[in-house]
């Protein structure tokens, strides 16, 4: 197991609340990272409460059972949350859960190791793999993908309003020599753009779509969504913490279809106390204290959203 590195987790305290634990409780972090929310989550459980935890990222996984390591009421699984269903299942406890956890993104430690290559201000390994042993690397996308694709990437997942001369300076280069490197990339960047946002790196939208993209981030999150309501116990909580305005707006949009009581056309023989939504949103979406922000300013985009299974 690779030492971890630092991790502020965001909105500790008020994505555990979120959850509403009970002691007895069945509970999934899908997103261990270094385990922050999950430390407080195992506190409030007794004898009878589980907690699974899962990462696509073995480090984590490796810290994870190496930290609970003989805790019955733990267990951890390599892979994505989009398959935490057939998690509960390995562990014998499926049909019982009574809070999803997602804190979405990637985590510190991933972005403060060069040699993952998450980082455009530090040299490493063009990768981007949240799992390093699966998919393609962003290197290996990168040579591969033709102009038109990495122009859609950046424009969709990194909102990058220069993406086609971005995917024009890459497809270039690589026709001379192969991107290798974070900072190879972030300079090809750099140049591409002929117009800076103040304060702002300009690969930071790039770098952002890229992981995006090879992680299939936002296809995890809707796989994941379609499938809470089956598995969530009636009172059980989804809390998901989102960084990206496309993550959160899949799960606002998520939330407010399933806390909607449909549509009927009129005239149907249906008393209005029979049509109930299957969520209800708990409270207003949720952002760090600007306290929170000064300590961490990795925090200032994060947003929470909570819902409960009616």
């Amino acid at each position: 197991m690779t030492v971890p590195l630092s991790h502020a987790t965001v909105l500790l305290s008020e994505a555990v609340e979120a959850l509403n634990v009970r002691p007895s409780g069945v509970y999934v972090d899908g997103t261990y990272g270094r385990g922050g929310h999950s430390a407080k989550i195992i506190e409030q459980l007794g004898s009878e409460g589980r907690l699974v935890v899962i990462d696509k990222d073995p480090d984590a996984i490796a810290h994870a059972r190496a930290l609970y390591q003989g805790d019955v009421r733990f267990a951890a699984w390599h892979g994505s949350f989009r398959d935490f269903p057939a998690a509960l299942a390995a562990h014998g406890i499926e049909g019982q859960l009574d809070g999803l956890l997602l804190d979405l993104g990637v985590s510190s430690p991933q972005l403060d190791d060069a040699a993952r290559g998450f980082s455009f201000m530090r040299d490493g390994d063009l990768d981007m793999r949240m799992n390093p042993s699966q998919g393609l690397s962003a290197r290996q996308w990168l040579m591969q993908a033709d102009e038109k694709e990495i122009a859609d990437v950046l424009w969709l997942y990194g909102e990058e309003r220069f993406s086609r001369q971005i995917a024009r300076a890459i497809v270039r280069s690589r026709v001379a020599s192969p991107l290798l490197t974070t900072l190879q990339l972030a300079e090809l960047v750099a140049q591409a753009v002929p117009k800076r946002e103040p304060g702002k790196h300009p690969a930071t939208r790039s770098f952002q779509a890229i992981r995006i993209k090879v992680n299939q981030e936002l296809d995890d999150v809707e796989a994941c969504l379609q499938q809470v309501v089956g598995q969530l116990s009636p009172q059980g909580r989804l809390v998901v913490i989102s960084f990206h305005s496309l993550e959160d707006r899949l799960v606002k949009h998520f939330m407010r279809d399933q806390s909607t009581p449909p549509r009927l056309p009129k005239g149907l023989p249906v008393m209005e106390q029979q049509v109930v939504p299957v969520m209800r949103l708990v409270g207003k979406a949720v952002r760090p204290s600007t306290a929170e922000i000064d300590a961490n300013v990795r925090a200032r985009s994060a947003t929470m959203r909570v819902a409960e299974k009616v």
